[in-house]
This record gives structure tokens, sequence and C-alpha cells, in this order.
């Protein structure tokens, strides 16, 4: 979020929660991004702040609800308040269960794999409208496709994400099928380790796929534990992400910490796998 917007947004969450009778006088900043996350004390409620024309958090919303209430490893929405989309001063304001994380320590893949296959199977019980992961792909071809929205990217790299992009877009669709709800973005980040177990968060990405889409967010072991993965789609996929998540990282709007350095990293690992795998994304 821009600077100059994070005090705006502090003070609608704060006023937001007092309002509805929670006591609110600080507020830490968890994370920073395009979203701001922020842990209101002393009543202890997570607020994920957006600007107002996000209003994807009405599905996320719904969609968090219904999971936790079928037993998935999800984050609950907070219970003193009546779980809704909250408007104030241009931002979207939704209030969460604040965890206290239990542990630092990186989270065994075993056990990554585990919690994500808790997560799929609720939400093959679950039949709510989700796009695909292809549109998700055609926003990042769009990116690339435009010099204005980012002006930094050579010419080379344009080619090269672009290729990559449609290339795999075409052949993981064309195997994956319709594809089953996914997460959208199930990356460590997305992952806490509290006292009520792994529990996954930000399901505003939610889209339908293939289940190696999800699985290449995770850490690349994860993968070996997961049941019945096709490995060759997982390591297509995997390129794909990683080329999706460079292209964002050269957005002129982009607000990720140290993201032109990340994008420029990330490009010689896109080569690097293109010629590992023998694709060809010319053409």
């Amino acid at each position: 979020m821009q600077a100059s917007e994070v005090s705006r947004a502090v003070a609608a969450a704060m006023a937001v929660v007092s309002s509805l009778g929670l006591v609110a006088d600080d507020a830490v900043v968890l994370h920073d991004s395009n979203k701001l996350t922020l842990r209101l004390l002393p009543c202890d409620v997570l607020a994920r702040v957006a600007p107002i024309a996000d209003q994807v958090a009405r599905f996320e919303i719904e969609l968090a609800r219904r999971l936790a209430e079928s037993g998935c490893p999800v984050a609950a929405l907070e219970p003193r308040v009546e779980p809704r989309v909250h408007e104030r001063d241009g931002f979207a304001i939704t209030l969460w269960t604040y965890y206290e994380p239990v542990s630092r320590r990186e989270v065994p893949p075993a056990d990554y794999a585990k919690a994500l296959a808790r997560l799929h199977a609720g939400m093959r019980t679950i039949d709510v409208p989700a796009p695909h992961f292809t549109d998700r792909v055609e926003e990042a071809q769009r990116l690339v496709a435009s010099r204005d929205r980012t002006p930094e990217l050579a010419d080379a790299d344009r080619e090269l994400l672009g290729g990559a992009l449609r290339s795999l877009r075409r052949t993981i669709g064309d195997r994956g099928g319709t594809g089953r709800l996914l997460h959208g973005e199930p990356h460590p980040g997305n992952l806490l380790n509290t006292k009520h177990g792994l529990l996954f968060i930000d399901l505003e990405t939610c889209c339908r796929g293939p289940v190696e889409f999800d699985l290449a967010h995770a850490p690349e072991a994860v993968g070996a534990h997961y049941p019945d993965v096709d490995q060759e789609l997982l390591r297509e996929c995997r390129i794909l992400v990683l080329a999706m998540v460079t292209t964002w990282r050269w957005d002129r709007d982009d607000q990720f910490p140290d993201g032109r350095r990340l994008g420029t990293e990330w490009l010689g690992r896109i080569r690097t796998a293109l010629e590992r795998n023998a694709l060809d994304v010319q053409g």
C-alpha cells in the first residue's frame, strides 16, 4: 500500500473495530503490500485493509466461513462480530482471528502436504464460482504485453516471460481440464503454524485448476508427500508460477520489498528451468 495511504488505512480499521464495541488503541503492521494486515490491540483482532474497489473480499469471507464449517485448516473470521466487509474512508476492511505463531521453524514437508490435502478435500465439498487458473495467467500476460505498466522490463525478458506464460498456460490448461477448487497461492507466507495446527490464510486467490498448480506454490519437497501427483505436470506448473510472480515484480505499481532485484534473479531461474526441461516457448 502506498505510504500516504497507510495512516488512513490504519485509522479506518481502528474506527471500524471501535464502532463494533471492541477496544482498539494500537495497531501493529504485520504485512504491507497491496493490502495492509494489522493486529489491533488490546482487542487482538487481525484486520485486512484494501482499497474499496477490491470487492473480492466478500468472496473470501463467504468461502472462509464455509470452509471453517467443514473443518478445513483455514484461519477463522473474528467471532465477536458479524462476518462481513466493512467499508470506511475508501477502504474495504475484513476482521479475522489473530493467531500467535507457535514456531518460526520451517514446516515439515509431510505436514505441509497433509494440511494442503485436507484443504483440497474440504474444497471438493463446496460449490462456489471461481475463476480458472488460466484467467490469472492471462492477467500476467496482459501485464507483460503492456510497456506502460512494465516500463523497466527489457525486450528480451519481455519475450521470455510472454512466451513462457503463453506456452505453459496452453499445455497445462489442456492437461488439467476444468480442475478442482484450489487455494491459488498456498505458499509458506499463507500458512500459519499455530496451537490449533497448520492454517491457511488469504483465500482471495482461489481458482480452479489441477492440484499441481497449488503444489507449485509450496516448497519443492512438499510435492513428494502429496498423493497421486503428476510430477511432469508439477514441474511445468512450477515454471508457470515462477513466470507469473516474476511478471508481478516488474509491475510499475508493485510494492513487494526488493521486488526488482528478485524479478531479475527469477528471470535467470526461468531461463535455466526452461533449458533443463527442454521446453520451447517460442511461437
